[in-house]
């Protein structure tokens, strides 16, 4: 996928989760039976599922869900991971150690595996579900703080800071924290990219968002009995987290590509 056809699919799934009626006015959860299992066609593009509700503006509709889950969960895993990072990198010898071998610990486990104990533990919802993916997501973005923090601390620039007398607080805040997490949010496009589908496929185990919600893991999770008969109930909900993905992961790319070297 080349990067400025990403970058328009990312704008056009912005403006889907910001005013979704601005591309599909109708209602995502209004049914009518009488058009229940209709084809891709004129009426319906992506045709309707099982209680004739549209496809294309349940798809539209969904996608603010679906973002919003792949941001916050993206947002919790890098928040944990900067307490995490910083506090193994600056935190002296005992720290280091004790939050290496936790991260070591939850590195044992699949991404998608700890998130499900997780979501056992504390029950299924979309806020579980956000919830869980920012924790598994967590420990690859704190090694990568804890790295970055480290390698700051011991510059010069950092170095001339205290001798010239600069309170800790003062350092850390304005030259060992900025420069840590800087290469940080180039991994979190493709952090956002990777928590949408993490979520959509807890919500197609039935642990996140549930049916008839319009978010697209949901939406696959209630299609998954008509494949057979109605394949597009799960085609362009899928088609949707693919490319959202993809675009993601293209951006982030080219990100890191153009970053300082």
């Amino acid at each position: 996928m080349p990067q400025w056809i990403a970058l328009g699919f990312l704008v056009l799934l912005v403006v889907a989760a910001v005013v979704p009626w601005l591309l599909a006015p109708g209602d995502p959860l209004a049914i009518a039976p009488a058009e229940a299992f209709r084809p891709p066609g004129w009426g319906h593009p992506f045709g309707t599922d099982e209680s004739g509700r549209d496809i294309y503006t349940r798809v539209v509709h969904g996608t603010g869900a679906s973002l919003v889950i792949g941001v916050a969960a993206t947002a919790i895993g890098v928040a944990l991971a900067l307490v995490l990072g910083v506090a193994a990198a600056l935190g002296g010898r005992v720290v280091d150690f004790g939050v290496s071998r936790f991260l070591e610990v939850l590195f044992a486990f699949p991404g998608l595996l700890l998130a499900l104990l997780v979501i056992t533990v504390y029950g299924p919802g979309i806020v579980t579900s956000t919830i869980a993916v920012g924790l598994a997501t967590a420990p690859g973005y704190a090694r990568i703080i804890r790295a970055q923090t480290r390698s700051v601390a011991s510059s010069a620039y950092v170095e001339a800071a205290v001798v010239l007398g600069r309170s800790r607080g003062r350092i850390l805040g304005r030259h060992i924290l900025p420069n840590a997490i800087a290469p940080v949010f180039v991994l979190v496009t493709l952090g956002v990219g990777q928590a949408i589908v993490w979520a959509a496929a807890l919500s197609y185990l039935g642990l996140g968002a549930e049916p008839p919600a319009a978010e697209w893991g949901a939406m696959l999770f209630a299609g998954k009995n008509y494949v057979a008969t109605a394949w597009w109930m799960t085609f362009f909900p899928g088609l949707a987290i693919v490319l959202s993905a993809a675009a993601a992961t293209v951006l982030g790319r080219a990100l890191q590509r153009r970053g300082p070297r």
